[in-house]
């Protein structure tokens, strides 16, 4: 074989996608070390799972197999269809999530799909005969049905392996072996349903076919995965991303660099999305168009669609917006992860910190002064599982309604995940930060009277069809230093908190004493010194602290908001909420005889974190967008899609807030230009060699 030339360049990597790529530039040794670094944390930090238990997966899988095509054989018997029928009646298991996409870690879930013939149903065959095979095997352990989710699943365990599975029926009297999904016309007449359970496997298998180079997507998308959990942004069900999101996420990233290695795409990943103008829709494609009357995202006619905050475009037909559930408080959160990642990794470019510093674990419980904390109870282990899965797919309305109430005013950061208290059976525990948001000034807020919002969520909540007696939920108002001993680790309490407040992008350090009076806060804010409300007098410029006040009767604040009937009941009000269980009240749900009262008031006043600002650009980041120009191409049927480059984008500073031009087109931005208000997050690493700047910290005249 002859040996190429040393001045040959290799071919250019083919285009995938709607745009050229950014940079097909070849890596550096610098980007090849520090992606070994990279291989070696996620390494050591245990993302990988053995052979043991990947061999252990495979079997689980086949031994599902064999169950569901017995269960189909079943079914067609009991149903009078004749010998040949039953014999050739079929169902077939399929993959998707993160087994699929090749970047499941040890003790992962595998999410599975059931493809089924057209004469077994899902309510009465796949949640009733199904789930009773399952129920008599002794491999399987907690078994939870969730027939009334947006996507019905059954979730259980299987000789110790976790699995979701969902279930379509598809309108083929035979399913074959070797099916195909990706083909339209298996859509054809299927209910809502199926055509959602469908989803997960061909946008799986889609996302794999638009990358340039399925290892290096594969690394980079582990490593956000796990920066995600530890940050505590990873959960569809709190209202921030998923794991299809940040898929879809990390695979336009490497369409844009293809021949990047993980460790500068991991880079480019927060350095494009914390300058993302969201709603900008991100897509892989063009949003395709089909002859089956299914709804495909469009906000040029579907009116829901213009208010989805965080667009993230499936690849595949319908095309849909896997990340309805954001809510404004959850993408402010995120904008700030990706601007503090994107901070991290300049500095790494600058030999200034490491890897460690950007998967540092985001302290929730030392992050806010005010928390609500939801508590829900059963009386046995399977109405506990339903009643957690019907409150949990409510609790991001409980998000949006606070938002709505208080004008967008309250930031609530939801936990991902539950709590549980060991020392209490049948009971789960969730928590929400609340601050006031940035930007918002304090007599523009004032205190914030959430009781009706809260009472709303419970009635709504209280109204799950298969109620049991039993199963009750309550909210109630926690401060900081009354936080329940089993959210922390080994259930102690740490001696001194380190609180790391989210404001305007940034993380301010305080360090409080056991008792909570002492306090050291950043310089930039010192100026603004916390006091205890007083709902007497109050000066406009003075921010005021969140305080709690617990009284044996009612207790009023006059809420100094205009107009205020969506946010108050009426113009004076207390904040009324249930005690957290184990309180002296009874656990029935009747209204305390301890009024809780809620003073939300400002905490530090600063101007929006969602300004997308960053420090100056790298300049390899320079030289990348310099090949980046204006592509056309088509959106749905024949519409025009533009997309302005990173080059003029980011260089000129064209406002690109508004998706929607004079034409009618969508555009799908890149990383525009930078406020003139330079925002830097902290993170931990070594103060003399790193300067922030809060230039934006200055107080609000009101």
């Amino acid at each position: 074989m002859a040996m190429p030339k040393l001045n040959q360049l290799p071919p250019p990597p083919p285009r995938i996608g709607m745009w050229e790529p950014i940079s097909t530039a070849q890596p550096a040794e610098l980007d090849m070390s520090r992606t070994q670094e990279l291989l070696k944390f996620m390494e050591d930090a245990g993302l990988y799972e053995s052979g043991e238990e990947s061999l252990k997966r495979q079997e689980v899988l086949g031994r599902l197999d064999q169950i569901v095509k017995a269960w189909v054989k079943k079914v067609t018997e009991a149903k009078g269809y004749n010998d040949e029928m039953v014999e050739e009646a079929n169902a077939v298991i399929f993959t998707f999530g993160s087994y699929r996409l090749g970047v499941n870690g040890p003790g992962a879930d595998i999410d599975t799909l059931c493809v089924g013939p057209r004469h077994v149903t899902r309510e009465e065959d796949f949640f009733g005969e199904l789930h009773r095979m399952l129920a008599e095997l002794p491999e399987v352990q907690e078994l939870h049905p969730v027939p009334d989710a947006y996507v019905p699943v059954m979730k259980f365990k299987f000789d110790g392996v976790s699995i979701d599975l969902l279930y379509a029926k598809l309108g083929l009297w035979v399913i074959p072996d070797d099916l195909d999904l990706s083909v339209p016309t298996l859509l054809q007449d299927l209910d809502d349903k199926s055509v959602h359970s469908l989803n997960g496997s061909r946008v799986t298998d889609k996302i794999l076919h638009m990358v340039p180079n399925v290892q290096n997507f594969q690394t980079t998308l582990r490593c956000i995965r796990y920066w995600a959990k530890q940050r505590g942004v990873y959960s569809n069900v709190a209202g921030f991303l998923g794991g299809i999101n940040w898929a879809i996420l990390v695979a336009r990233i490497c369409q844009l660099y293809p021949t990047a290695l993980p460790s500068l795409l991991v880079s480019r990943f927060f350095k494009v999305y914390c300058q993302w103008r969201w709603p900008n829709p991100v897509l892989l494609c063009p949003i395709e168009g089909g002859s089956l009357v299914l709804p495909s995202w469009d906000p040029r006619r579907n009116f829901r669609d213009r208010n989805d905050l965080m667009p993230i475009i499936t690849p595949m037909y319908p095309c849909i917006n896997s990340s309805y559930n954001v809510s404004s408080s959850t993408l402010c959160i995120m904008q700030q992860e990706f601007q503090r990642g994107n901070n991290i990794c300049e500095a790494m470019d600058a030999s200034v910190t490491g890897w460690n510093t950007l998967f540092e674990r985001f302290l929730f419980f030392e992050a806010y002064k005010n928390y609500l904390q939801i508590d829900i109870t059963a009386r046995k282990d399977v109405d506990l599982m339903n009643w957690q899965g019907w409150v949990e797919s409510r609790l991001r309305l409980l998000t949006s309604e606070i938002e709505r109430d208080t004008r967008g005013m309250l930031l609530c950061h939801p936990h991902p995940g539950e709590c549980l208290d060991k020392s209490k059976r049948f009971h789960r525990c969730y928590f929400m930060g609340l601050q006031r948001k940035p930007g918002v000034c304090a007599q523009e807020g004032g205190p914030f009277d959430i009781r009706f919002t809260v009472e709303k969520f419970k009635n709504m909540v209280g109204m799950y069809t298969f109620k049991k007696p039993g199963m009750w939920i309550g909210v109630c108002h926690i401060k900081s230093n009354n936080i329940p001993l089993f959210v922390f680790p080994g259930g102690v309490r740490p001696a001194r908190l380190k609180r790391v407040a989210r404001e305007n992008g940034a993380a301010a350090e305080v360090d409080e004493a056991g008792d909570g009076k002492k306090r050291k806060i950043d310089e930039s804010i010192t100026c603004h010194k916390l006091r205890k409300f007083d709902s007497v007098a109050g000066t406009k410029n003075t921010p005021l602290a969140v305080e709690a006040k617990l009284e044996d009767s009612t207790v009023t604040a006059r809420c100094p908001i205009v107009d205020c009937s969506q946010s108050c009941l009426g113009n004076e009000g207390s904040f009324k909420f249930s005690p957290p269980v184990g309180a002296s009240s009874s656990a029935s749900g009747s209204s305390s005889s301890t009024a809780v009262v809620i003073l939300v008031s400002d905490i530090v006043p600063a101007p929006s974190v969602c300004q997308q600002g960053s420090s100056e650009e790298h300049d390899r980041f320079q030289d990348d967008a310099q090949s980046m120009g204006e592509v056309q191409q088509n959106f749905g049927e024949g519409t025009r899609v533009e997309n302005e480059g990173i080059r003029q984008g980011v260089a000129t500073g064209r406002d690109c807030s508004n998706i929607f031009r004079n034409d009618g087109g969508v555009e799908e931005l890149e990383p525009t230009a930078p406020s003139s208000n330079v925002v830097s997050a902290s993170y931990g690493a070594q103060k003399p060699l790193i300067k922030f700047k809060f230039t934006s910290l200055v107080r609000t005249n009101c």
